[in-house]
């Protein structure tokens, strides 16, 4: 992981890519969401103050889940 950078610099966040990262970004409530180049970003509606860093993180290999239990009253 790369060290925080102030949010102010989010408009060169494409020059910033890479194949196989994402962005965290985090508001100074430490509130933190995951996402690609997007300008302008928006922010979750939950968020009371918006971003002031962000770092390029490894992007997180999805996961398989379970599979789902027969429903009731099938064999």
């Amino acid at each position: 992981m790369l060290e925080w950078i102030d949010f102010t610099l989010w408009q060169n966040c494409e020059a910033m890519e890479r194949p196989g990262y994402v962005f965290e970004v985090a508001n100074s409530e430490e509130q933190r969401m995951l996402t690609t180049c997007v300008v302008p970003l928006e922010v979750p509606f939950d968020w009371s103050t918006l971003p002031i860093k962000f770092r390029i993180v490894r992007e997180q290999q999805p996961r398989h889940s379970a599979p789902l239990p027969p429903a009731v009253g099938e064999n």
